[in-house]
């Protein structure tokens, strides 16, 4: 299977989304999943097709808006960088995906 691709999205695409990038990064090297990493502003998500969006919680009313490819998983997150949150979101999705 190849790599899945993971998109980390944020207003600006520089801060949060790295910072979220950053502590999901820690928890695919627990879980023994390799993955395509990469961060952009909201805008730019939206002609993209990724696997996985990883997005803070108070930018799903913007995706909501957005037809994105119904094969792309979108995880909110309340708190970006809360690695227990981000494992019990995730680990569904990639058993799902088929990389678990």
């Amino acid at each position: 299977m190849n790599k899945l691709s993971i998109l980390f999205v944020c207003g600006a695409g520089l801060g949060s989304s790295f910072a979220a990038q950053m502590s999901t990064e820690d928890v695919l090297t627990k879980l023994g999943v390799e993955a395509k990493l990469d961060h952009v502003d909201i805008s730019s998500a939206v002609s993209m097709k990724p696997d996985i969006i990883i997005t803070a919680e108070n930018f799903r009313t913007q995706f909501e808006k957005f037809a994105l490819d119904p094969t792309t998983a979108i995880i909110y997150l309340r708190n970006i960088v809360s690695k227990p949150e981000i494992e019990e979101k995730i680990t569904p999705v990639l058993m799902e995906k088929g990389a678990l």
